[in-house]
């Protein structure tokens, strides 16, 4: 994990090494990632109830049609001024957002008032799973080799939801979600073949076994 200031390409800290390519780049579509991130509707839904609450309670109580209207109106004020908060939040983090999918690791960029840019190596991948959604995007988390310790505040909303204990990494609100597991599938299925190829050569035998490949499990991840 690292803040940044300058990308030599989009999305990464510095050049790739020799060997290693990109496969995919991404962003989250942010209309999806304020419904599920910051869930505008269940926001909108709560003020609706306050208001009609409100109006019912402002007209048990006596008071006029005027005072009814202006109580009503400071209450709708208050939940637009929410929304519309939590929609440019979404918007400015979808913006701020880079995945990208190497041949060799996932990085992910994110960040508005402080950008930082995350590297996981396949080797501390375990595995990873997918959930579609009805509008064709869906999310990507990440299981991590146990060995592998990252911060749940820090990687929010790009996160697995209630997973504290053992945080995992999403790739969160991606459109044609199935395209893209199955290139992290592809990828991380080429690397562990590779693992074990260079293994067997008397390449680095810590990477052997870490990884188990990207068995991508469908709706299986919390909404």
């Amino acid at each position: 994990m690292r803040e940044h200031e300058f990308e030599p390409i989009r999305g990464l800290p510095e050049h790739l090494p020799p060997g290693e390519e990109m496969l995919w780049q991404g962003a989250p579509r942010w209309t999806a990632l304020a419904r599920r991130a910051f869930h505008v509707r269940k926001v909108a839904v709560y003020f609706a109830i306050i208001l009609v609450w409100r109006v019912l309670a402002d007209l048990s109580a006596g008071e006029t049609t005027a005072e009814v209207v202006v109580g009503a109106l400071w209450t709708l004020a208050l939940g637009v001024v929410s929304i519309g908060g939590l929609l440019l939040l979404a918007w400015a983090m979808a913006r701020s957002t880079v995945y990208t999918i190497t041949s060799r690791r996932l990085v992910m960029r994110f960040g508005v008032a402080l950008p930082m840019i995350v590297n996981f190596p396949f080797a501390q991948i375990h595995s990873a799973q997918m959930k579609r959604h009805r509008d064709d995007t869906g999310d990507i988390p990440i299981i991590l080799v146990p060995s592998t310790r990252t911060s749940y505040t820090v990687l929010w909303p790009h996160v697995r939801p209630w997973h504290f204990s053992r945080p995992q990494p999403m790739l969160r609100a991606i459109p044609d979600v199935a395209k893209v597991a199955e290139i992290l599938s592809a990828a991380l299925n080429c690397f562990v073949a590779q693992s074990g190829t260079a293994s067997e050569q008397g390449g680095d035998p810590a990477v052997e076994g870490q990884t188990s490949g990207a068995t991508l499990h469908p709706d299986e991840v919390d909404s």
